[in-house]
């Protein structure tokens, strides 16, 4: 049952309230602040408070200046009794955390209809409060949901190119950790931080899987050739990049335009432009070219060359450490080249547990 404290130093006003309101509620009195204090350090606490201004000892705004002050009792919803109706002590009130006020004398009607009118505004909010608990928890289920059917699909896809690409193994899986070991450094040194500072990792990390989905338009003889490609059949492979983010742009237009999809076109359409200029599709320059392809530019290059393929043996990671670093703002972005140099040990500790 619902409780109320009603307190007020005038006898007939505790009697009015509690003729009012005790056929519907629990209602204890008090002729004082001090002994409802004295009550509430000995039992649970009510679910409304009616409190007169004008009291001696500790007057109204004392007495709720108390119970906004411990933590145990600073969420009991409040109503003043006053016989006061200026606009400074209401200001002064509602400023308090009042959250209203009933002026006095008042009738067994009035009060009783006021507090039904408070108490069910209460339980409306209390019953909008569990509705959007449930519904904030379903939302998160399915976006939860999505974010898993969106991984797989991701997965899938990569997987798609990488059994196909028989000369690269396990290139998406460790691209990707370069990705997430260069990313936390820019973070942490605070390299382009306001562009990255927003970002979701996890999401970013997650669309780079797509940076080469454009092999998949690319014909497996020229895709597993073990001799070294002809200039045409170059030109072919160059065209994964534009090719995979033709693919990606054509998802968007069909499934919409999430985050997830743009860093993933950035990835694919943008990790063999070179600092310099001079590479492709686009022959950006600088920062002209997404940061999203700067960065996987070095994690790319860095894998291959690490790896052996048919037509090469793999470099040590020192040597490969040392070709990005004289490709310093040449192919790569100086800044992340500098990253990379800082964490290059967790580089190698990746492609030697692969």
């Amino acid at each position: 049952m619902i409780t109320i404290f009603v307190v007020d130093d005038n006898t007939v006003n505790l009697m009015t309230a509690d003729k009012a309101l005790s056929n519907s509620y629990n209602v204890v009195t008090f002729a004082s602040a001090s002994a409802m204090f004295d009550f509430l350090n000995n039992t649970a606490i009510p679910d409304l408070i009616l409190l007169d201004i004008m009291m001696p000892e500790i007057d109204g705004f004392e007495a709720l200046k108390r119970l906004r002050a411990n933590a145990r009792y600073a969420s009991i919803p409040v109503i003043f009794l006053t016989s006061k109706n200026d606009a400074a002590t209401e200001a002064l009130g509602f400023e308090m955390g009042v959250i209203d006020f009933i002026p006095k004398p008042f009738s067994e009607l009035v009060l009783l209809n006021r507090i039904k009118t408070h108490l069910h505004i209460e339980e409306i909010i209390a019953e909008r409060t569990v509705i959007i608990s449930r519904q904030t928890e379903m939302l998160k289920q399915r976006t939860e949901k999505l974010l898993r059917l969106q991984n797989s699909m991701t997965s899938v896809l990569a997987s798609m190119v990488e059994n196909r690409d028989k000369l690269t193994g396990e290139h998406i899986t460790r691209t990707t950790a370069y990705l997430k070991i260069i990313l936390n450094a820019m973070l942490k040194h605070g390299v382009y931080i306001e562009e990255i500072k927003d970002w979701d990792f996890d999401l970013v990390i997650s669309s780079a899987r797509m940076h080469d989905l454009g092999k998949i338009a690319v014909t497996d003889l020229i895709l597993n050739k073990p001799e070294k490609l002809t200039e045409l059949e170059f030109e072919i492979i160059k065209s994964h990049a534009a090719a995979g983010e033709k693919i990606i742009d054509e998802i968007i237009n069909e499934s919409g335009d999430e985050a997830f999809l743009q860093n993933a076109k950035l990835f694919a359409g943008y990790h063999h432009e070179r600092w310099d200029g001079t590479g492709y599709p686009r022959r950006l320059k600088g920062t002209e070219i997404p940061l999203q392809g700067r960065i996987m530019a070095i994690a790319d290059v860095y894998d291959a060359l690490v790896s052996e393929r048919s037509y090469k043996k793999a470099f040590t990671h020192e040597k490969a450490v040392e070709i990005i670093l004289e490709n310093k703002g040449k192919q790569f972005d100086p800044k992340i080249v500098d990253v990379f140099y800082e964490v290059n040990d967790l580089f190698r500790k990746v492609s030697e547990c692969q």
